[in-house]
């Protein structure tokens, strides 16, 4: 083999060494590259799939914070359609570019409705929150006014009892006399025959006028009424009267007289004038005698 020959296969031999071993090297460096990207992609759909189910939790947690039937139904519409491209995202290749940016966008449109609901929450939040403090504000005017109320109902109450009893007659001057069958005044009982009542009905202008039933009441020494006046009512029960008389009451004093003849026994002692009008006692006052 001549010279010539030996130095162009040498040059062919170094020339086919180099271009194996510069293919060598950029196959390492694509395979590198390669692995690379892989990486960034499994990071990348790691990160999607991480948001994904964020935004699928805190839609559970948004439901919880607002009373609204209405937006809840909505909340658990968009949670369940999050739900679904979370369920795509993890059965689909990191390596499929396309369906990974499909998921993407996805992504970006399920954050915007995110936030959207989010504002709105809050705001609805706020407003319950005013309309709280109003209702708080408002609950609080009605317990003063109600307060304000009943004092003015026990205040009405009150000045309508002082009105009533301001209305109440009043029998004055009550006197009992014992008279003997001749009609004169006498001071001892075994030779009564009958008995006179007198009284004066004070002047009142607060008191309707009109007819007045007065009753006279005369107790005796024993505890015993003297009846024949006829039934009235006094504190919800039915009491005997001695005489009773209607008078036409116009405001003004007036002076009022009644007889009763005795023939029951009569004894010695202290008895008692009780006088009633509109069931209630207007005077009583008590003589002894012998």
């Amino acid at each position: 083999m001549n010279k010539k020959l030996l130095i162009a296969i040498t040059i062919i031999v170094l020339v086919l060494i180099g271009g194996v071993s510069y293919l060598a090297f950029n196959l390492e460096k694509q395979k590198k590259a390669n692995k690379d990207m892989q990486e960034l992609a499994d990071l990348d759909k790691k990160e999607m799939v991480n948001e994904y189910q964020q935004f699928a939790d805190q839609y559970s947690e948004m439901k919880t914070q607002i009373n609204n039937d209405s937006i809840v139904a909505q909340l658990t519409q968009e949670q369940l359609k999050t739900q679904h491209l979370l369920k795509q995202l993890k059965s689909v290749k990191s390596t499929d570019a396309r369906e990974i940016t499909r998921l993407k966008r996805e992504l970006a449109t399920v954050r915007a409705v995110m936030r959207g609901y989010i504002i709105e929450i809050d705001s609805l939040n706020r407003l319950n929150h005013n309309l709280t403090t109003e209702n708080t504000r408002v609950k609080g005017q009605y317990a003063d006014a109600t307060r304000q109320i009943e004092g003015l109902s026990a205040d009405k109450e009150s000045l309508s009892h002082k009105v009533a009893v301001a209305a109440q007659l009043d029998a004055t001057g009550i006197n009992m006399a014992l008279k003997n069958k001749r009609g004169k005044t006498i001071d001892k009982v075994k030779k009564c025959t009958s008995i006179q009542v007198s009284f004066n009905i004070a002047k009142n202008v607060t008191a309707s006028n009109g007819v007045r039933t007065l009753y006279v009441r005369v107790q005796t020494p024993t505890g015993d009424v003297l009846g024949g006046g006829g039934a009235f009512n006094y504190e919800n029960r039915s009491l005997e009267s001695s005489m009773k008389k209607s008078i036409e009451y116009t405001g003004e004093e007036t002076s009022v007289t009644l007889y009763r003849n005795i023939s029951e026994f009569m004894s010695a002692g202290t008895y008692t004038v009780s006088v009633f009008a509109d069931g209630n006692v207007i005077g009583s006052r008590s003589f002894t005698f012998k």
